[in-house]
């Protein structure tokens, strides 16, 4: 499973959970915020906090987040390489 990540969206600084499913827990600021589940790529549905059921309105804040989520590319660990023989 993907680790959490931070993703920035103009001043703005959010934390992505990972929940599997295409579905992902962000923090605002160090809050938790919403839920959020991927419906396409461009797509986003925000999941109700009472329920997790989808609420199905269009959020340009939503599909900016998840926009950046797909474009995330986590960074590679040190030491994952094999060293080389000689």
């Amino acid at each position: 499973m993907q680790q959490p990540f931070d993703i920035s969206i103009g001043n703005i600084d959010y934390a992505v959970f990972p929940e599997g499913n295409d579905v992902y827990v962000i923090f605002k600021e160090g809050k938790e915020y919403l839920s959020i589940q991927k419906d396409t790529d461009l797509q986003w549905i925000k999941l109700d906090p009472e329920t997790g059921t989808p609420v199905f309105e269009t959020d340009e804040e939503i599909n900016a987040i998840g926009r950046e989520i797909l474009a995330y590319v986590p960074e590679e660990e040190e030491g994952d390489e094999d060293p080389e023989e000689d």
